[in-house]
């Protein structure tokens, strides 16, 4: 107790990283990969243990363990804001956006698991539910895809009950046409079909795709350029075909970068990602910021983590159920949500994220 106030002084930090191979080759519009990496923080106090992560690098890892976890030790686990501020504080002269952002989410986030578990609530509700349920979106369609392996996913999706996919484009934009094609006859015409270009295109290529994308009746265009080039994005929301949202926002590492694509009006909707924009407390301000701008909003990748999040947001629409991360945190978690009738639904029994960790079946993946 302090001064009859409830402490939870932090008793352990402990951080560890995970490498997962993809099922097969990916690429999108400017990059290729063939593994994902999952940092995960777990933190104790008052005999409970929160979990957090991100989907970064083994140097994020680093940073926590280095820099951030003796920042925590002996600090109360219910100030979540000045621990929050204090690793803020700590990274001023490494950089805020990157690496220092994905520590602080995956540390932000266990914060909040821990919080949940202490008090024996689930995050959704502790953040205050706006909606029982979130739409959730396929998200692959990866460029090194067939035409074969794209209508197969993307077309298991539609025929599973998801109501909207999305799929990469961005590496040819001349095979990207033949490719939207394929997925649209793959979903048939009642599902909404979403393309991401990754910043792969110019201006005048986007301006183009556009167009040709909405044939198809393309209702979603995420970063068709890059998404450092507001103007660029503010030219392709100026002039795109009606009923096709121009997106961005997955690169937000704080909320002045989230201002200033709102300030320039730049998007029809915006995506935030927990893991990179300072976990639960950075992806609700930046749920705020959207309130208060009038826009949509939309979760970026990591489903499990994003879930409740969502069902918190006002304004969220939808969240992206990305294949190579639903196939982490299944192999990873249990209680990991699954889509039900196109949405998913947080467990509300379950205290925090919902998540335990499977030690061994992640012992094969560490780092």
């Amino acid at each position: 107790m302090d001064g009859g106030r409830p402490t939870a002084p932090i008793a352990a930090v402990s951080v560890e990283a995970f490498t997962v191979p993809t099922d097969a080759p990916e690429s999108d519009g400017t990059l290729e990969w063939d593994a994902t990496t999952m940092v995960l923080v777990r933190i104790d106090a008052a005999g409970r243990r929160g979990i957090g992560y991100s989907y970064a690098d083994t140097a994020t890892a680093t940073l926590i363990r280095d820099k951030l976890a003796r920042l925590l030790m002996g600090r109360d686990a219910w100030s979540i804001n000045a621990r929050w501020i204090d690793m803020t504080r700590a990274i001023r002269n490494l950089g805020r956006p990157g690496i220092c952002s994905m520590a602080i989410s995956a540390v932000d986030t266990a914060l909040w698991d821990l919080k949940g578990k202490l008090l024996g609530v689930p995050l959704g509700d502790l953040l205050g539910a706006a909606r029982d349920s979130i739409v959730a979106y396929g998200s692959g369609g990866f460029t090194s895809y067939t035409l074969e392996r794209l209508r197969e996913q993307l077309g298991g999706w539609a025929r599973d009950g998801l109501t909207a996919v999305k799929m990469k484009v961005g590496r040819d934009a001349v095979a990207d046409i033949q490719r939207v094609g394929a997925a649209r006859e793959a979903i048939g015409p009642d599902v909404r079909l979403f393309v991401d270009a990754n910043g792969a295109y110019t201006r005048e290529q986007a301006l183009r795709q556009a167009q040709r994308f909405a044939a198809n009746d393309v209702r979603w265009f995420e970063e068709p350029v890059s998404s450092d080039d507001l103007a660029g994005l503010r030219l392709l929301r100026d002039t795109r075909p009606g009923g096709m949202a121009i997106a961005a926002g997955e690169y937000g590492y704080d909320l002045f970068y989230f201002r200033r694509m709102m300030e320039a009006g730049a998007v029809d909707a915006i995506q935030a990602d927990a893991t990179r924009c300072g976990g639960v407390t950075g992806f609700m301000d930046a749920a705020t910021l959207a309130d208060a701008f009038g826009l949509p909003l939309s979760s970026h990748c990591a489903p499990a983590l994003h879930v409740a999040l969502c069902c918190a947001a006002r304004r969220a629409v939808h969240l992206e159920y990305f294949h190579d991360h639903v196939r982490i945190e299944a192999l990873f978690f249990d209680g990991v949500p699954q889509p039900r009738g196109g949405q998913l639904y947080p467990d509300r029994t379950r205290p925090g994220l919902g998540l335990e960790p499977r030690e061994k079946d992640m012992e094969r993946y560490r780092q």
